[in-house]
């Protein structure tokens, strides 16, 4: 038997306010997430907000005015957007320990 936590999170619609980026899954689910939490479209234009397509069978939204791709699984694990020019945002919960471990400041010995 098959449950909406085995299955692959698919996006039926995506609405885009002022203040949060709001995913309606296929399964009933709404995932709300702060717009900052995507810096390319808190800065876009509300017509460039608007303007995306649900792409590979709904597991992500892309805007293409603004170069964005937002996966259903990333809503749902609470991962931002990785920051424009900087290195993909790690992929797996262990992962992003180990680049949270390597961020941490460590003195060194006077």
């Amino acid at each position: 038997m098959r449950t909406a936590v085995d299955a692959e999170p698919r996006i039926r619609e995506i609405e885009v306010t002022d203040r949060a980026i709001v995913a309606h899954l296929v399964d009933g689910r709404v995932v709300s997430v702060p717009l900052e939490w995507s810096l390319r479209l808190s800065e876009a234009t509300p017509a460039a907000r608007m303007n995306f397509r649900l792409a590979d069978d709904g597991s992500y939204g892309h805007w293409p005015d603004v170069d964005e791709a937002l996966s259903a699984q990333g809503r749902l694990t609470g991962m931002p957007a990785p920051q424009p020019g900087s290195r993909s945002a790690p992929s797996t919960s262990r992962e992003r320990v180990r680049v949270a471990k390597k961020k941490r400041f460590r003195p060194t010995a006077a």
